[in-house]
């Protein structure tokens, strides 16, 4: 054998040695999303309660939060056991093996970091201390560290199938993180009785937001997934949701004749996302399927086969064209752009929730604003244009934001 064939061989058993080793790493960490996914799951269902609770300051659902309290205890209780059995793992491992991404070790101790603080959180929501609004943050926040920890996942990808179906789990799973948040928004606006101008552009904000992360899903899932899918759109309780969906994003006032719309939204919303959590807990079994079959591939890959595709370009009279990549290279490259699709969604939706938030912030502020000029209208017998004038020069003469004005105002009119 040449010492060409001999380098050659020597490389891609390297190669197929480290393709070997990440496949291992990633079935590793598969085992960590399906309690990972668990988690979310409960989570969600909690913060879905605590809207209905803090919007009926604590005279309704208090029982059942409690209970969704307790099954995400348990849940947590259950991904830190399986992080525990992961890093026994990882450690008796060798070096070389065991090189996770940094960024990834990093990501689940944020996600760690975060589950030791919604205790707290559960005090305060139980005691009345926190608004609806911000405990749907807090709850989002936590979610997020753990969704994120799921996208690291897919990064360790090399596989084209595997990153298929990573990327359509990763894009599913945040479609029924926006469907959970728009349990909560719903069941806070139908338990206090009407959706104002921030929460109806945040409910309609979700629903679109749904929309693109479930076509993506259905772009890149395989034909099963898409059929599982399409059976969910039949699903009885759509009809009903899709009606409240209306009343709430109506500019109008929600009809005095429902009967506890909180709680049958709260309901309905449920369904529907338990739906989709049997349909995603499908693709995380699906995606173990496709990575034992990926290493069982590598495991039994002859080697000779392997260098002697490799030897017959080199050895032609004439060199190959450097534009025509080989099928492992263009593999490779297809992989990288679904990453970055992945990383492209993934900035998206947080920049959405960054936008939610500024609007959420603006048009309080607005309100705010728009409340002092009428009291300051009655109280000058002023038009509109003065009083607003006369907030912008205090505003200016005592260097402070027009809304802290406007709240100053509103504080001592209510004194």
């Amino acid at each position: 054998m040449t010492v060409t064939s001999s380098t050659l061989e020597r490389l891609l058993a390297a190669a197929n040695a480290s393709d070997i080793d990440r496949l291992h790493q990633l079935i590793a960490l598969c085992a960590l999303v399906g309690p990972l996914s668990q988690l979310v799951h409960a989570l969600q269902r909690e913060r879905g309660a605590a809207s209905i609770v803090l919007g009926s300051r604590g005279q309704r659902f208090i029982d059942r939060y409690q209970a969704h309290a307790d099954h995400s205890r348990q849940a947590d209780t259950q991904l830190h056991a399986a992080l525990t059995h992961w890093m026994s793992a990882r450690d008796e491992t060798s070096h070389e093996a065991r090189a996770y991404s940094p960024r990834l070790l990093r990501r689940l101790a944020g996600a760690v970091t975060a589950l030791d603080a919604l205790a707290e959180l559960r005090t305060r929501v139980a005691a009345q201390q926190v608004s609806a609004d911000e405990a749907t943050r807090l709850y989002n926040r936590a979610i997020g560290t753990l969704l994120s920890v799921v996208f690291e996942v897919a990064d360790t990808a090399s596989d084209a199938d595997i990153t298929r179906a990573l990327v359509s789990l990763f894009h599913f799973i945040q479609g029924k993180e926006l469907a959970g948040q728009e349990r909560a928004c719903g069941a806070l606006g139908f338990t206090l009785g009407h959706f104002d101008d921030t929460h109806r552009h945040t409910l309609q904000s979700l629903i679109d937001a749904q929309q693109d992360c479930f076509d993506t899903f259905t772009e890149f899932a395989d034909e099963t997934a898409r059929n599982r899918w399409a059976a969910l759109a039949d699903h009885p309780t759509l009809t009903t949701l899709g009606h409240l969906r209306a009343l709430a994003l109506a500019d109008t006032d929600l009809p005095s004749d429902l009967e506890a719309p909180g709680e049958q939204w709260y309901a309905l919303a449920t369904q529907r996302i338990d739906a989709l959590k049997a349909i995603e807990d499908q693709l995380v079994e699906a995606l173990h399927q496709s990575c034992c079959r990926a290493l069982e591939q590598a495991s039994s890959r002859d080697r000779t086969d392997d260098v002697t595709a490799f030897i017959e370009p080199v050895s032609r009279s004439s060199p190959p064209e450097i534009d025509a990549p080989t099928a492992p290279v263009t593999a490779r490259y297809f992989d990288r752009s679904l990453l970055e699709l992945v990383q492209t969604q993934n900035q998206r939706l947080q920049q959405l929730s960054d936008e939610l938030a500024h609007t959420r912030k603006t048009l309080r502020e607005r309100k705010l604003i728009e409340r002092a000029k009428g009291l300051l209208m009655a109280q000058q017998h002023i038009d509109e244009d003065s009083a607003y004038r006369l907030m912008r020069r205090t505003a200016m003469d005592q260097s402070q934001p027009l809304v802290t004005i406007a709240r100053a105002m509103i504080d001592r009119a209510e004194r």
